[in-house]
């Protein structure tokens, strides 16, 4: 059996301790078999999708095709694309709920990785958007270094697709009273604040109309949320109607890894 335990304080100054032990077995397995579906589903998916999208290309590129059904196709390519998209961070998702922890830990040198991914990020925007990016280029962190830039590029290219043209967007990459921050900031729409709490819920979409159009697929911020969890790191969400937004994700100090650290043994062994 799954048991849940609950320690509460109460009593006169709150010396005594309430114990509450519930039975979650049937909780615990109806959430794995939630767990299996999703991945068998939409690993079975992915073949036919495959193969839809093959013929699709193959008809909108044939010169034989009349023009006016190029459209049509065109339109059905798109929707075939944000179908793979859905079903890739489905498959993310649920590999990430296998596991509470993340267990290929290693040195992750996350002034690199941002920098690949703001390369991304300008080509996505096609200079539409200003990049200002603050990192501390002797900050590294252990992690998963897969997981990690998923998070990263997550916040990164919402950031993004989210915004209007001409926003500006800014990365930091910092230590703050000793833990390793990672930050986005956006000064676009901004986010009302009955939604905060609920971003990070698979397929919520604060304007579902925009995060469609944009090519969303509401499983940025879950995901984002599980790599940190398995990191024991935490994403804290800030924002306000017409004052832009920031998204935070603050990890453990004992994960912080200075450069130099790494550097000197092999610098030691060389000598």
């Amino acid at each position: 059996i799954t048991l849940s335990l609950r320690i509460t304080p109460f009593g006169e100054r709150k010396r005594q301790r309430l114990v509450v032990a519930r039975d979650v077995t049937k909780i615990y397995h109806l959430d794995m078999i939630r767990r299996d579906f999703v991945a068998n589903a939409s690993h079975e998916l992915r073949t036919p999708l495959t193969v839809i999208s093959g013929f699709l290309e193959n008809l909108a590129d044939s010169p034989a095709t009349p023009h006016g059904h190029r459209r049509p196709l065109q339109l059905m390519r798109n929707q075939t694309e944000r179908m793979r998209s859905i079903i890739e961070d489905l498959l993310t998702l649920s590999r990430l709920e296998m596991d509470d922890q993340s267990r290929a830990v290693e040195p992750v040198d996350v002034p690199d990785e941002l920098h690949l991914i703001l390369n991304e990020a300008q080509a996505l925007s096609g200079g539409g958007h200003t990049f200002e990016e603050s990192i501390d280029q002797d900050l590294l962190l252990m992690g998963n270094q897969l997981e990690l830039r998923s998070a990263f590029s997550n916040l990164i290219f919402n950031a993004i697709k989210h915004t209007p043209t001409g926003s500006r967007v800014r990365i930091g990459w910092r230590q703050d009273q000793g833990e390793p921050l990672f930050s986005v900031e956006d000064d676009g729409e901004g986010i009302a604040a009955e939604h905060i709490p609920r971003l990070s819920e698979r397929f919520y979409r604060v304007d579902t109309a925009r995060s469609r159009a944009s090519g969303g697929t509401g499983l940025g911020l879950a995901i984002v949320n599980h790599v940190l969890n398995r990191h024991g790191a935490r994403l804290i969400i800030a924002s306000e109607e017409g004052s832009g937004s920031s998204f935070s994700c603050r990890f453990p100090a004992e994960s912080a890894l200075p450069r130099a650290r790494l550097v000197a043994p092999a610098a030691a062994g060389f000598s």
